[in-house]
């Protein structure tokens, strides 16, 4: 698949804010059957420096100041991309779950993907033992660590309601499992811990979903949103698990940013010099290039 995206961030602010300062992930990840075909940023008001550089986990990133006195505040990041994954590996390949919770201890190496980085608590993803609790049904002695992790998002997709109004970006994980109510960012924090609380590494990765409009109605413009969901590691390499919609990763799915939580790959992070209300806006378009020529 071949994509055109577009993630248009916009903040207003009450008051002139005077000085801004943000890291911003928005470029799509290279690696793992998705190859970057192009990518371009505007900020406005235009900063007085930016610099561009990988982080520890290899997100692309840019880091921009402005120091033009502002009340509007757009970022503009326009890509293309292409997308070719394999198939989703048989449910039941790979080694037991205590054989790869082993192999995490003994694997040499410290790198970006090392696993050793994402089998313990991280700032947004405390271990609990309720949630581990939950998590041992999907993962019965000598069982397949994919397996487990298959049958852990199904459970999930399933035993938890998708509520945009139920929790906020700084909802701690504890009250969005209690509630059993979220969205993606919750959802794939809550199958991390679950992950993590039985020595398995998981990630959270940050990017986009492919959605279609209702049969017969148009592609409204800004209509998609950012997305979330895991990868886990299973012994031999890393899935990707989207626990929101049940399903195994795979082309629909475009990558950005991976990490161990949220707070390593927000889009858009930074402070500001400056005080009163502020309003954000965010509209993201995924659109397929075949879709584009066929309009």
């Amino acid at each position: 698949m071949l994509y055109r995206l577009r993630h248009l961030t916009a903040y207003g602010y009450r008051n002139p804010v005077g000085y801004a300062r943000c890291t911003l992930r928005l470029a799509p990840a290279a690696g793992d059957g998705q190859v970057p075909l192009s990518h371009e940023v505007v900020v406005e008001p235009a900063p007085r420096a930016a610099t561009e550089r990988g982080d520890f986990f290899g997100n692309r990133t840019v880091s921009v100041t402005v120091e033009t006195p502002h009340r509007d505040f757009r970022i503009d990041a326009q890509s293309r991309v292409r997308v070719e994954r394999p198939p989703l590996p048989d449910r039941d390949s790979g080694p037991a779950w205590e054989e790869v919770r082993e192999r995490v201890l003994t694997r040499p190496g410290l790198g970006p993907d090392a696993p050793a980085h994402f089998a313990a608590p991280s700032r947004r993803v405390p271990l609990l033992p309720e949630v581990t609790d939950y998590a041992r049904a999907s993962f019965p002695a000598g069982g397949g660590a994919y397996a487990g992790a298959f049958d852990l998002m199904r459970r999930i997709r399933e035993d938890f309601t998708f509520d945009a109004e139920a929790t906020e970006v700084g909802t701690p994980l504890a009250q969005a499992f209690a509630g059993r109510r979220g969205v993606c960012q919750d959802f794939s924090h809550i199958m991390i811990a679950a992950l993590r609380g039985l020595g398995l590494p998981a990630a959270y990765v940050s990017g986009y979903l492919r959605t279609l409009p209702p049969p017969g109605q148009p592609r409204l413009e800004g209509a998609d949103a950012s997305h979330a969901w895991v990868a886990v590691w299973c012994g031999e390499g890393w899935v990707g698990l989207d626990p929101t919609n049940g399903i195994g990763v795979q082309d629909d799915h475009i990558v950005v940013a991976r990490g161990r939580d949220y707070a390593d790959v927000a889009p858009v992070a930074g402070i500001i010099a400056g005080s009163g209300a502020q309003s954000l806006r965010v509209a993201v378009d995924v659109v397929p290039e075949e879709e584009e020529r066929a309009a």
